[in-house]
């Protein structure tokens, strides 16, 4: 088997394991509010935070060396964590979904004042394309749009920010750093939250919090592993997969069903999140692949992105440009 099939397999597994975090997160959500399952999941990923972290070994100390662009990461990363456990507590998970994969249309836009990026005319046709697709699966004007449609696109834009600020200070800003601040800052909102939402919680239902943590983890872990293992064009498009999840698990657990205006949307938006992977995977085309190169779930403050894990084990190295 080739190095791109292994790592896609690896993607493949990774991606179903979130999908069943997210089936996790829908069925708490009936009961706790976001800001409570959200804490939770940090707080019970501390201490796998804390092993990784240990195995830091870049110099320097926490002291940020870009604040400003770390405070905009940390509340981008605050902000997609309880918006996208709320989406998906309240939307169905296909919809949630195709909303979500909007990120990488929002980082192509993102950066060119960023990163400077110059993206020219098929980018940018893929992009309005793909906008028109987040715009039939949401059908203003034919469907009151909800706040777990507001909740949605707010976890997009402020998983794109995230992604799009790691790409920016990546090379000189320490992994440990861009890693602990949001989520420290995660912990300390959901806490200052929690005495206005919290409701008590049976044993079973702490254990569910638990899972949350481990499969995320481990689905991030292997994510790491595929990318170490294949080429990022092709294990980008693996998170795609999600969506045949989502119609699996929203069938059987919650009655779910695709209408038609979401498959045509989310066909859509995928077409276009594809196209921009692939192009941007051509020599020449892209300066800095934004898209491809920032591609993974989005940061919700309980796990880190796939580049910073990769810096901190040292498998990327400080100085380099390079992101996932």
């Amino acid at each position: 088997m080739s190095p791109n099939a292994k790592g896609a397999l690896l993607a493949l597994l990774s991606f179903a394991i979130f999908a069943t975090h997210d089936v996790i997160v829908k069925i708490l959500g009936g009961f706790y509010s976001p800001f409570q399952i959200v804490f939770y999941s940090v707080l019970l990923s501390f201490p796998l935070a804390l092993i990784m972290l240990m195995r830091d070994a870049t110099p320097g100390t926490l002291v940020p060396v870009h604040p400003w662009w770390l405070a905009v990461r940390t509340v981008a990363v605050v902000a997609t964590g309880v918006s996208a456990f709320y989406a998906f507590s309240v939307l169905p998970l296909a919809q949630t979904y195709a909303i979500l994969f909007a990120a990488p249309l929002l980082i192509t836009i993102l950066a060119i004042p960023i990163l400077g990026e110059k993206v020219r005319l098929r980018r940018w046709l893929a992009v309005l394309i793909g906008l028109s697709g987040v715009l039939i699966v949401l059908r203003p004007g034919q469907t009151d749009l909800s706040l777990g449609h507001l909740a949605a696109m707010v976890a997009a834009v402020g998983g794109s920010f995230a992604s799009i600020v790691v790409r920016k200070i990546g090379a000189e800003e320490r992994p440990v750093v861009m890693l602990i601040y949001p989520m420290m800052a995660t912990f300390i909102v959901m806490a200052c939250a929690l005495p206005f939402v919290y409701t008590p919680m049976p044993v079973a239902h702490l254990g569910m919090m638990g899972i949350i943590a481990a499969f995320a983890w481990i689905a991030g872990r292997l994510v790491i592993a595929a990318y170490q293992i294949g080429e990022a064009a092709i294990i980008a498009p693996m998170q795609y997969s999600q969506i045949i999840w989502a119609s699996i698990f929203g069938y059987l657990f919650f009655d779910e069903v695709i209408d038609a205006a979401t498959g045509i949307g989310a066909s859509i938006i995928i077409a276009s999140g594809l196209y921009i992977v692939f192009r941007e995977s051509k020599a020449g085309t892209s300066e800095n692949t934004p898209v491809l190169l920032t591609r993974s779930r989005p940061e919700t403050g309980a796990t880190p992105r796939v580049s910073i894990a990769m810096r901190v084990k040292g498998l990327i190295p400080l100085r380099s440009g390079s992101d996932r």
